[in-house]
């Protein structure tokens, strides 16, 4: 008796599901407001060097006034003549007038971290990535060495305690110092309270329940982040009183129990029976202890059978000693790449648009609604591939369209239309994210699943240290880095034909079943289009595992 029967009958969709689903609703709610709090507290208002000529005129006198000059938020004046600028030869600006959105004081302007200083803003970003491609590493490694659990609590507390402390400092070195902390677990809070719920719930419920949650909270802490902050008033606050929730994760253990599927892998199949019975408990399922008993006896025959042809334990490494695992590894990291990077210049992109950056976040991250169920209404109708690959050719289309409409219309003049057009792309945007996660858990067995999921996500976050230079291409020509995310997009949506359809599938526990998973679909096979021939799958060279 496999996994998935025995959870069948302890209850794969009952009360522990649903507690399960709140915690991770939960999470994405911690999660959204973690992940963008660097561009939260990092918005800079509309700002000119300070002048005592300034200090009784209106914002668009001030405005008026410096639109003659060169560089106006940085450019120092010395008189001001009948309403005419003049530019002071000598020194540097060194107080400035701040235009604040609703009074919210950021880092920027707390810190004055603008003009030649603003490079310290960037540098504690770039020490956010950092830690994220550290910390996604090793929790994933930790998520396959010590348990899903442990992984999930450290993660969270490493990752709050990160914003608390970075809520308190005063130079550029403490600032990066607090980011690299909190972007330990800028991922892996995520995803690894994914990977739970995941190998929890029922095969044909995954796509709804993971996905309506993610909607539901994910889209309301998004919602609710600029707001919150504005009526915090200070970056500060901010941070600090969004990291004290996560202290909650410390009575998780209490209610909910390790992987029991992840326990099988690793040969501890007593640990996952105290784990499934616990489930059952809580839904209320009466199992009889033979029915655990065929379940230890199936394990053990498979995992000695498998010994003998491979000798090794299942590592994230061997997986690309694998043939078909390895070609799929491979597709899979660079997808991540792909989408990583157009998610987070779509998502982070704010400021500059005509309208209030605010605004414009909060209004847009209602486009995670229409994804999430445009998720759940065609991915079990389509497939897996088929819903990879279309969300990324539409975002081709939408980006190239929005770079063109970035080139040919002034923003202050068309600020809905770019807004409107903004939220098209982070929809499609979040589409092709959200469904990346579900496709990558699936593809790879569970024995390696943590650090897999792990190791892909930190590429695509590693690669995404390359936005700062996508976005800089525009002082060159506006468009250019919309229409290179377009033509990564198109990129991303054939390589996906190489990928295998994961939809009802019977999904891969270790290296071995992934090698034969699927051996006998072609490139082109859809499920929503195609009927794959009823025949033995092929043997496949494992001789290497």
């Amino acid at each position: 008796m496999d996994f998935d029967t025995l959870l069948l009958k302890c209850g794969n969709y009952g009360r522990y599901q649903f507690l399960l689903l709140i915690v991770y609703g939960f999470t994405n709610i911690m999660s959204s407001m973690h992940y963008f709090a660097q561009t939260i507290i990092s918005f800079t208002p509309e700002h000119w060097c300070n002048h005592e000529l300034l200090e009784n005129l209106t914002y668009t006198e001030i405005r008026t006034i410096y639109a003659q000059t060169e560089n106006p938020s940085c450019t120092l004046l010395d008189d001001i003549v009948n309403g005419t600028a003049v530019v002071s030869d000598f020194g540097e600006c060194e107080e400035w007038i701040f235009k604040y959105e609703n009074g919210y004081e950021s880092v920027t302007t707390d810190l004055k971290w603008i003009c030649d200083s603003s490079v310290n803003g960037a540098i504690g970003q770039s020490f956010l990535y950092i830690g994220s491609v550290l910390g996604t590493i090793f929790f994933g490694f930790l998520a396959d060495r010590v348990g899903r659990l442990p992984a999930m609590m450290l993660s969270t507390l490493i990752g709050a305690a990160g914003d608390f402390i970075t809520s308190f400092v005063t130079t550029p070195q403490a600032f990066a110092a607090g980011r690299f902390i909190s972007g330990l677990s800028i991922d892996t809070l995520f995803y690894l309270t994914y990977i739970m719920v995941f190998e929890y719930l029922d095969p044909k419920k995954r796509t709804f329940g993971l996905n309506i949650m993610m909607t539901i909270f994910y889209c309301f802490g998004l919602l609710m982040s600029p707001w919150y902050a504005i009526w915090l008033g200070n970056w500060r606050r901010y941070l600090l009183v969004t990291s004290l929730p996560t202290l909650i994760v410390l009575i998780y253990p209490f209610f909910i129990v390790e992987s029991a599927q992840w326990l099988a892998t690793k040969g501890d199949y007593k640990g996952a029976v105290r784990c499934l019975k616990r489930v059952a408990k809580f839904n209320n399922r009466k199992v009889e202890e033979s029915v655990f008993d065929e379940f230890i006896s199936h394990y053990e025959e498979k995992m000695a059978s498998q010994k003998k042809e491979t000798k090794e334990k299942d590592t994230f490494i061997r997986l690309f000693r694998t043939p078909r695992l390895r070609k799929f590894i491979i597709v899979l990291l660079i997808k991540s790449m792909i989408v990583t990077l157009s998610f987070d210049i779509i998502s982070r992109n704010m400021e500059g648009f005509g309208s209030s950056p605010f605004l414009l976040f909060s209004l847009t991250s209602l486009s995670y609604i229409p994804a999430g169920f445009t998720i759940i209404l065609l991915q079990n109708r389509i497939g897996r591939k088929g819903m990879a690959c279309a969300s990324f050719f539409v975002g081709g289309i939408i980006t190239a369209a929005t770079g063109i409409l970035i080139a040919l219309l002034d923003f202050k003049e068309h600020a809905t239309i770019m807004g409107c057009m903004i939220g098209l792309a982070r929809y499609v945007a979040v589409v092709s994210y959200e469904a990346e996660a579900q496709y990558a858990a699936e593809i790879i067995p569970t024995s390696v699943r943590g650090s897999g999921v792990a190791n892909i996500h930190v590429v695509g976050y590693a690669f995404s240290f390359l936005s700062a230079y996508v976005i800089y291409l525009s002082a060159i020509f506006k468009p250019l880095p919309s229409i290179l995310i377009a033509i990564l997009m198109l990129m991303g949506a054939a390589l996906c034909l190489y990928l295998p359809e994961t939809l009802n599938k019977k999904l891969p526990e270790t290296l071995l079943d992934g090698e034969y998973f699927c051996a006998d679909e072609k490139w082109y096979y859809f499920s929503c289009i195609s009927r794959k021939k009823k025949e033995e799958v092929p043997d496949v060279e494992i001789t290497k595992l």
